[in-house]
């Protein structure tokens, strides 16, 4: 019987890097501690990955299952044995898929703790009927089994690699759960789109696409819009891109390109609009065009020709005297 239960801690169970919560009695454990604990896989060996937590502070509705004891030395042996068990279990595992023709591939195999369970996953592009399968393995293993069929991702991250930075792949070091990779994110990062050299060993967007596109959202902001114009020295340019990591503005015209740096763009487009400004305070002072100015007064546009334009309205009868003309009309007829 389990004793009252006061902390919870994470662990890692055996080939994955997610780390699941699980409470306890054991107030002592550390980081690294192997434990027995209950899983959807059945009874197992996982390691600790975090010092005990008061169970009080625990916030989330999710309910923890308890560690269920420190291994034993026949627990180290059974788990050895295991090991050995689960190459054997592929390699029978794989004989029987190409006997029966089935497209699958083995990915790993997994036995519970007592050796009566065991997990074969597998990778298919397609829905698999594997009910034959099922039945010759349990019978060659003598032990019930379960197939999973794993996604593309958690395929790569079973197998592991190395990225195209030279650095092992995020999703077998650190990375717990995937995001949504889209393309929405190249494009908010200005990359070229070519499918092949931004795919992962998975097949999908590399998952390092996210990593960076808050910091490109926010540094655009500094930035113009594509299309805008600016003028330099009485020659006309439009801002046909950029390039947030140089802070660089790239400037066009039917003659000449320009890459000019962010803060000589600003001079430039200040500049600009100081001379707008200076334009549109002298307009008003030059004459001749603005016609004649009240001296009385009066509004500037009450000209001589006023009178003859309201008297050409006054004669041109309106919709509702129209209509007043046209019943009256009628009803003199009636009369």
């Amino acid at each position: 019987m389990l004793d009252a239960l006061t902390h919870y801690v994470a662990v890692l169970l055996p080939g994955t890097n997610k780390k699941y919560f699980f409470s306890t009695s054991m107030a002592d454990l550390k980081p690294g501690d192997d434990v027995i604990v209950e899983t959807s896989e059945g009874r197992g060996m996982a390691k600790v990955a975090s010092l005990p937590v008061k169970l009080a502070s625990y916030s989330s509705e999710i309910p923890l299952k308890p560690i269920i004891r420190r291994p034993t030395e026949d627990d180290y042996e059974a788990e050895k044995l295991n090991r050995d068990g689960e190459k054997a279990a592929l390699y029978v595992a794989e004989k029987h898929i190409k006997e029966l023709g089935l497209p699958m591939r083995p990915m790993s195999a997994h036995f519970d703790l007592d050796g009566g369970k065991c997990t074969i996953n597998f990778a298919s592009e397609t829905r698999v009927d594997f009910r034959e399968l099922v039945k010759v393995l349990a019978k060659e293993l003598d032990c019930r089994i379960e197939l999973h069929q794993v996604a593309s991702r958690d395929r790569a991250k079973m197998i592991g690699g190395v990225g195209v930075c030279g650095l092992p792949l995020c999703c077998s070091t650190f990375l717990q759960q995937f995001g949504g990779i889209g393309l929405a994110l190249a494009k908010n990062q200005m990359l070229t789109i070519n499918i092949p050299k931004l795919s992962g060993h998975c097949g999908k967007l590399i998952c390092c696409l996210a990593y960076e596109d808050g910091l490109y959202t926010e540094a655009k902001k500094d930035f113009p819009r594509i299309g805008t114009m600016v003028s330099i020295d009485g020659t006309s340019y439009k801002v046909d891109g950029f390039n947030v990591l140089s802070r660089t503005v790239k400037l066009v015209c039917p003659t000449e390109i320009k890459n000019v740096s962010l803060e000589e763009y600003e001079k430039i487009s200040r500049s600009a609009i100081r001379g707008y400004e200076r334009k549109a305070e002298a307009k008003p002072a030059s004459g001749g065009s603005a016609g004649p100015r009240a001296t009385n007064g009066s509004r500037a546009h009450d000209s001589p020709e006023r009178p003859a334009q309201k008297e050409n309205q006054a004669r041109r009868p309106s919709k509702g005297n129209a209509r007043f003309s046209r019943e009256a009309k009628e009803g003199k007829g009636r009369a």
